[in-house]
């Protein structure tokens, strides 16, 4: 990736890509009968990009939205009309989040199974957005209709009604989706073209009017606000609405080739780049927004995702990479419902529990004269501590044991994840590399240098390693520690 840094202009009139026709106007319902506001045509301001793109050979499977998928039965608050439902101090309230994602989660079960009654079930929530929309500067604002105060996060308190760039920017997912799916007649992709593009011009309109929910830092920096206060440069930075948004764009790109969601896309990837480090925290917890810094249990495999579907969308193997700090700072602790198993040398293991802090609460030593098995439900990361594994029978049951191979280790593959494109690494020149393959060992040495090529990175038997795309180790795992970056 290109690491200089530049500035893009922002552009006048030239945006026609995405005005409606009809002279560069927008036509809004009013009170009292029609008025014509200006059509925002370009970006908003100046704001720093890297050259990321928007890379559109992407596999149907790493595109936005595909992995949350809708059940036929409805667990949520919904009403007659099937729209999902939010319910706040015991009332019923449209969510344009909450109804954007169900008919995002609906779309991909349609794609998945290729029932209607999904499609109609997405439909319904896209046409109840549209429906509550408001027209504000040239552009769709789709608000919430309930005051809200955040819980946690102090300075965010709204009045009824308010805006987040969190709904702007998925609103763009749903409706460029929708346009694209041949099943929907052709007049309604067209309605559904014409909703995206409004929403995407919420996206340029700066915090210098209202509403917004898209400004620029201090630094420079684009972003699109979860949560846009007043005044601007107060807002908390939260960094999953974000990352949603940025998604938007690439779903709006990959529908009408706009050259300012290109713009945007690369400015909001490079403003995630640059605010990394604020975001995570190092052998813990990822950070929920940059102005409070409170790691979040929840949300931290959500920034895991969602930097490597950046990664996919992009084609990028820094965002590849933050990814992976991130799992590896906190993985994912849940082994499933059957737990994993874990492997016990010969020897002895030192056995613990914690409190929820990280403190050692209790010790004990388990003497293994041959080796044995256990199973373990969890592989978590111990506040303070390294990997652990929580056994669930044997003489460790109910005690945690760290995960060192190969004294003990977790069996199989866990963790995983791909990429595309395939990353690069080199295996050094002279290092005895032991490669697997299922059941499967060989070795390989080079005498130089030799690149190598990895698409899918696991924890696998207890040690990273990293699966080999190209040359004479292709498809077989290579232990992440004994390569080298390319």
């Amino acid at each position: 990736m290109e690491s200089r840094r530049w500035f893009l202009r922002a552009t006048g009139g030239g945006g026609a890509a995405v005005a409606l026709a009809g002279g560069g106007f927008l036509v809004g319902q009013r009170a009292g009968g029609t008025t014509e506001v200006p059509v925002p045509g370009g970006l908003p301001f100046t704001f720093g990009v890297r050259g990321f793109r928007c890379a559109l050979d992407v596999p149907d499977a790493m595109r936005p939205w595909r992995d949350r998928v809708a059940g036929r039965e409805d667990a949520g608050v919904h009403d007659g009309d099937g729209v999902r439902m939010f319910r706040w101090r015991g009332r019923l309230h449209d969510h344009p989040v909450g109804q954007i994602q169900y008919g995002l989660e609906n779309l991909a079960a349609h794609r998945r199974t290729g029932d209607p009654f999904f499609l109609a079930r997405a439909r319904a929530q896209a046409d109840r957005v549209v429906a509550r929309r408001h027209e504000r500067r040239g552009a769709w604002f789709f608000p919430y209709p309930f005051d809200f105060t955040h819980d946690v996060h102090t300075g965010i308190a709204y009045e009824a009604p308010w805006y987040s760039g969190m709904a702007q920017g998925e609103a763009l997912s749903l409706f460029a989706q929708l346009a694209q799916v041949a099943e929907v007649p052709a007049a309604e992709r067209g309605r559904y073209r014409r909703a995206a593009d409004g929403a995407f011009r919420s996206l340029l309109v700066g915090d210098d009017g209202a509403p917004w929910v898209v400004a620029r830092d201090e630094a420079g920096h684009l972003w699109i606000h979860e949560y846009p206060v007043d005044p601007p440069g107060t807002s908390d930075h939260t960094y999953n609405g974000f990352m949603f948004a940025a998604l938007g764009l690439w779903d709006y790109y990959a529908l009408t080739r706009s050259p300012l969601a290109a713009d945007l896309f690369d400015g909001s990837l490079t403003t995630l780049v640059a605010n990394f480090r604020n975001m995570r925290n190092p052998g813990w917890l990822s950070h929920y927004c940059r102005a409070h810094a409170i790691p979040t249990t929840s949300y931290h495999p959500v920034h895991v995702t969602l930097l490597r579907q950046l990664s996919w969308l992009s084609g990028s193997e820094l965002l590849a990479a933050q990814s992976d700090l991130l799992a590896d700072d906190y993985p994912a602790p849940s082994l499933g419902k059957d737990g994993g198993r874990v492997h016990l040398a010969e020897g002895t293991h030192a056995l613990l529990r914690f409190d929820d802090d990280g403190a050692v609460t209790a010790t004990r030593t388990l003497e293994l004269v041959r080796p044995a098995e256990a199973t373990a439900s969890h592989r978590i990361r111990v506040r303070g501590h390294d990997v652990h594994y929580l056994l669930t029978d044997g003489p460790g049951d109910g005690w945690y044991v760290a995960e060192r191979y190969p004294s003990a280790y977790l069996r199989g593959e866990w963790c995983a994840s791909d990429y595309r494109p395939a990353r690069r690494a080199r295996v050094p020149a002279g290092v005895s590399v032991v490669c697997r393959r299922g059941g499967e060992e060989r070795t390989v040495t080079y005498p130089r240098d030799t690149p190598v090529r990895y698409d899918r990175r696991a924890v696998v038997d207890g040690r990273v390693m990293l699966r080999a795309a190209d040359g004479d180790v292709r498809g077989w795992w290579l232990p992440g520690s004994q390569l080298r970056a390319a």
